[in-house]
């Protein structure tokens, strides 16, 4: 940053690399805040190993299967705030109201530690009471029962085991609903969408064995120094080797810019670091569309120059809709691109010009692709390029998306899905004896809108932090209140919690780091990651609680009390998990010798036709896609409009915040910051410090923020950045994409106004507070 800034509290900058010597030092710090220093090591020398557990931390798989050190910054995080000593007891809970308890931040809420016990909602004193679990089971069988099936909403966090979601999912289709709000609806439900559309399924096609043989990775909307950090390992070994890394990404991220391993006693020693990006595109918030295109429209140009660019013959034999495609890529004008994406035309064709060159390409993206009103559009374009080339079903090639959170894939592989296929409910009823209903259900979206309209009655959160989470907090946060029952299965409290329904109750659960015990013994639950990799995970630790019972357990209870004449035997399926893998294998495709295979180390990999070049497609072929878009978003939304995108932390994962810092960003102790760019800011007359309400710019929307503080940063001129969830509250719970019903957190039309001259710049860090029932958050110094 200049020497001419003004100095702003908490905003510092950063010159170190992604992990190193920082890295090391902040997992030190979580170690000795949350966990006995004793139990620490063992815990952590446990995580992703065969007879150990499955990191909480992110989904991207894992090379070797034995034991080694192999855990990264974030990852110890995850465990140890889970694995953490402190408790959240009744006594705490019987001091402390639920009104108080909203007053905290996020932060705190999760900080107090560990559920011990499971609780229910007394309004009369306003505080969450200790309840039996057989009581508790047996009201909330009573309530269900007398709901309409389609007024009851199940949320899955993507936490859940395999084992969890395939019994919440048999629970609901056997009360008779499809309601199905699940985290995969915020983040890559356009990949679920958008790839099943184009190859068949709705999953990545690539191996960890295809990065050693890739000849060019490009990496769009993520930053896995934070949000998948187990890849920049992988990243690392790419850039030693000389593997061309194209990055696209709005801000620059420190990870993608330099990274020091840990594990590298070379770099550690030397405090030397790895260049990861070899070139670096700042495109515009929401112009990744604008830019696929650009960069496909320069590639027909090339073969039309010289031929042998794109593959002819695997476009002739495996797919379909090649002219469509080509037509409208020529026909979008080369104007309209540059406006959109925020990137030149000689950017574009030299990223054009380096693929034609590669025999071997991976795209890899994140949220940054798929959370847009245009993400399912974006995903079939990521597709679209690889199929020019034939880079699908090739070794050193294909299509990667980014799955943040670890089992996220794997709950929408066992049935957490609001739009079951034919074939699978008549699985479950060949298996199970009853008729699942066939009628689609709710998304997360359709759920939070049926609870607004007072139609869904009743919401059971098998983990989450669902409103949160969701857009437009000022909408969502009433929602949940207006519910007849809310149930949330979960570690530690947060603040969906105590947005309590007329009856609210709370089941604390095992963590993965935890030693499960049923009638035949040790259980292992399993995960699947974003490779589809699907592997056992067995905690050892003690509970934080004798109280405490696993998810599958809880789902188990709430499931016999409800339905008194099941056709489910779930005392037996809870006595021994492989009972429950058992039936997986049963009704689900690519299951088969389920239990046999997760006692190999390593686990084994589902199947995936588009790697043998099979595609499960209505036509049988992979299938071009058509997008319209760039010339009608390129008119703009008027000067003073910028493009927010939502931020996660380097301190946090999801809705869970570790700490108040965002160390690569140089932001320390506070969150009440918004990214902008210099140009920007200069262009609004703002300096580096001000204080500015930023408000949706929308039509019919008066959503706003207040009080925020402007931070100069290295980002896409156009585009501003501020943290989720805080942020949540600017984006209209209706502004999505069409085709997946994502919400478009990555790229809100704001404007940003200077609150007064007089109170700038900040003088105290603020931290986002909650009322209960807020007409919007606002902040408080």
């Amino acid at each position: 940053m200049s020497n001419k800034r003004r100095a702003v509290p908490g905003i510092r900058h950063y010159d170190g690399p992604a992990g190193g010597w920082g890295a090391l030092k902040a997992t030190a710090i979580a170690v000795r805040t949350q966990m006995d220093t004793l139990d620490a090591p063992a815990t952590l020398l446990r995580t992703n190993q065969p007879d150990g557990f499955d990191c909480p931390g992110c989904a991207w798989p894992d090379k070797e299967h034995k034991s080694t050190f192999q855990f990264c910054e974030n990852g110890a995080k995850a465990v140890t705030w889970e694995a953490t000593s402190k408790r959240v007891t009744p006594e705490f809970l019987a001091a402390n109201s639920v009104t108080a308890l909203l007053e905290k931040s996020d932060f705190e809420l999760e900080g107090y530690g560990r559920l011990t016990h499971p609780l229910v909602y007394d309004p009369a004193s306003d505080t969450l009471r200790p309840v039996e679990w057989e009581q508790a089971f047996a009201r909330i069988g009573e309530i269900l029962r007398g709901l309409a099936p389609e007024e009851v909403e199940f949320y899955t966090s993507g936490r859940a085991s395999n084992e969890a979601a395939y019994l919440f999912q048999l629970f609901a289709r056997e009360l008779g609903t499809n309601n199905f709000p699940d985290c995969s609806n915020m983040c890559h439900e356009a990949t679920s969408t958008g790839l099943p559309r184009s190859i068949g399924i709705g999953k990545g096609t690539v191996s960890l064995d295809d990065f050693d043989k890739t000849e060019l990775v490009i990496s769009i909307g993520h930053n896995p120094g934070t949000n998948h950090p187990r890849m920049m390992g992988t990243l690392h070994e790419l850039a030693r080797r000389g593997v061309p890394i194209i990055v696209f990404n709005p801000l620059r991220e420190r990870a993608l810019e330099r990274f020091a391993d840990p594990q590298s006693v070379i770099e550690m020693a030397t405090y030397s670091s790895t260049d990861i990006a070899s070139t670096y595109f700042q495109v515009k918030a929401g112009g990744d569309a604008a830019a696929l295109k650009g960069i496909a429209k320069h590639l027909l140009a090339l073969d039309a120059q010289r031929g042998g660019v794109l593959d002819a013959e695997f476009i002739r034999t495996h797919t379909e809709g090649f002219e469509d495609f080509a037509a409208d890529i020529r026909a979008t004008g080369w104007d309209a691109i540059e406006q959109e994406s925020g990137l030149t035309r000689a950017q574009l064709e030299s990223v054009a010009t380096a693929y034609a060159k590669s025999n071997a390409t991976i795209i890899t993206y994140g949220m940054g692709v798929t959370q847009h009103n245009k993400g399912t559009a974006n995903v079939r374009l990521i597709a679209d390029l690889l199929l020019m080339r034939g880079n699908i079903g090739k070794p050193g090639a294909g299509i990667c998306p980014l799955r943040g959170h670890s089992n996220v894939q794997g709950n929408r592989t066992v049935g957490i899905t609001e739009k079951p296929t034919p074939a699978f409910l008549s699985r479950l009823e060949e298996v199970f004896g009853f008729t699942p209903p066939s009628k689609h259900g709710h998304d997360a979206v359709m759920a939070t809108q049926a609870m607004i309209a007072g139609q869904a009655k009743a919401m059971l959160c098998l983990g989450g932090n669902f409103a949160v989470a969701m857009p437009d907090h000022a909408q969502a946060f009433p929602a949940m209140q207006k519910l007849d029952l809310s149930v949330h299965v979960g570690t530690k409290l947060n603040r969906t919690h105590l947005l309590v329904a007329k009856e609210t109750y709370i089941f604390p659960c095992l963590g993965r780091t935890e030693l499960d015990l049923q009638q035949t013994g040790r259980q292992s639950i399993t995960v699947e990651d974003s490779m589809s990799m699907v592997h056992a995970s067995s905690g050892k630790l003690k509970p934080a609680s004798p109280l405490l019972l696993s998810e599958p357990a809880i789902v188990a209870g709430m499931a016999k009390a409800t339905l008194r004449h099941s056709k489910v035997a779930w005392t037996e399926l809870i006595a021994d998990y492989d009972r429950i893998r058992d039936l997986i294998e049963k009704t689900i495709p690519g299951f088969t010798d389920y239990n046999q295979r997760i006692r190999v180390p390593g686990g084994f990999r589902m199947p995936l036709p588009p790697t043998e070049r099979v595609w499960p497609t209505a036509s049988g072929k992979a299938m071009f896609s058509v997008f319209h878009g760039v010339d009608e978003n390129a008119k703009g939304e008027g000067e003073q409009t910028l493009r927010m995108i939502t931020l996660r932390s380097h301190d946090q994962y999801n809705t869970t915040i570790y700490a108040l810092d965002d160390r690569y960003r140089g932001v320390f102790g506070r969150r009440d910051v918004l990214f902008m760019n210099e140009g920007d800011m200069a262009q609004l007359g703002l300096e580096h410090g001000d204080r500015v309400d930023i408000a949706t710019a929308l039509p019919g929307s008066d959503q706003r923020l207040e009080d925020i503080t402007v931070v100069a940063y290295n980002i896409a001129p156009g585009s501003v950045g501020a943290y989720y969830p805080e942020a949540n509250v600017l984006v209209p719970l209706n502004y999505l994409d069409e085709d997946s019903g994502t919400p478009s957190y990555k790229s809100v039309p704001v404007r940003v106004t200077l609150r007064s001259k007089e109170i700038r710049p900040l003088e105290a860090k603020a931290i986002l507070s909650f009322t209960p029932n807020p007409d919007r958050p606002t902040v408080r110094p």
